[in-house]
């Protein structure tokens, strides 16, 4: 039986969630990425990412890149958490601009997170606020599901849309008998 690790980080504890049940269904070692070893972790066969999106960005992508030479000969995926439902284009947006060139190879997952406005920072509260205001001045009809679902988790300060259903899919290439590697 192969070896893995879970490796996440998370602000707001979505993909925290996400991280757990990952846990549960493949009874994998799992940890933050703050307290992640290298050298520990090179030891394991399969490393999966996880990290919530901000503004474009997959929290904890950093470990990977940094540590990639690391993990050559391992199976790697990456999962992201959003707000947003599904939406193909903006999830391939978010994998060219967080796995590039050589990192383009690693599969990337896409699970819908939640959204409660009294628990964020202050810092991302009012970046949210200004992106309200500045998708506000659009006309609805043009907006993209993203806006959409921006403006309506702000009409609502709180909703979880996490699902493991999201998970079904990472744990089916996890399972899958013919790996991709780095």
């Amino acid at each position: 039986m192969k070896k893995g690790i879970i490796l996440y980080q998370s602000k707001y504890g979505a993909t925290r969630k996400y991280a757990e049940w990952l846990k549960e269904a493949t009874h994998f070692d799992c940890m933050e990425t703050k307290e992640a070893d290298i050298q520990q972790i090179k030891e394991y066969d399969i490393i999966i990412l996880g990290g919530g999106i901000y503004a474009s960005g997959i929290a904890g992508i950093s470990f990977l890149k940094k540590n990639i030479q690391h993990m050559k000969n391992k199976k790697l995926a990456v999962f992201c958490v959003g707000a947003s439902p599904y939406d193909e284009k903006a999830f391939q947006e978010i994998c060219s601009h967080n796995l590039p060139g050589d990192f383009m190879h690693i599969p990337c997952f896409y699970c819908r997170g939640a959204w409660d406005e009294k628990a964020m920072s202050f810092k991302d509260r009012t970046l949210c606020k200004m992106l309200k205001k500045a998708i506000a001045r659009q006309d609805p009809s043009t907006y993209e599901p993203w806006q959409n679902a921006l403006m309506e988790a702000i009409k609502q300060d709180k909703c979880d849309w996490t699902d493991k259903k999201y998970l079904e899919p990472l744990i089916a290439y996890i399972d899958s008998e013919n790996p991709k590697s780095s």
